[in-house]
């Protein structure tokens, strides 16, 4: 589940770390797909697009600079919602620094999210 969403972060992670503009992100999955909106969201990536290569696909991503460091947590940590404080500080530098992204039947959210709605779900990356 989390094999391509790691491989997609650590291609965004080493491209912001050489200073590039843009990025292309392989393989594509629905998971990494609802990630990358997510991180669009909150304004550590721009806008990014889908490939159709005719195999499993491939993503475009726009690199704003803005990411220090992402990556999928593996294997995911099944948590519930008063459990989420506890892998923030794990994968987290500071408190209110970065965000952790967690899966859950409502989608993908951010565990600050997650706990608003009281529900748990699967860490899946983090961002910071």
């Amino acid at each position: 589940m989390t094999f391509s969403l790691s491989y997609v972060l650590d291609a965004i992670y080493k491209a912001e770390k050489r200073g590039k503009k843009e990025v292309i992100a392989y393989p594509a999955s629905k998971l990494a797909a609802s990630t990358l909106a997510k991180l669009r969201e909150l304004g550590y990536i721009g806008d990014f697009e889908f490939i159709d290569d005719g195999r499993n696909g491939k993503f475009k991503v726009e690199l704003l600079g803005r990411i220090n460091k992402c990556g999928a947590i593996r294997p995911p940590l099944f948590l519930q919602s008063d459990e989420l404080v506890s892998g923030e500080v794990r994968f987290l530098p500071g408190k209110g620094v970065g965000v952790l992204l967690v899966s859950t039947p409502y989608g993908v959210l951010t565990s600050a999210e997650a706990r608003d709605k009281k529900i748990g779900g699967v860490l899946i990356a983090y961002a910071y």
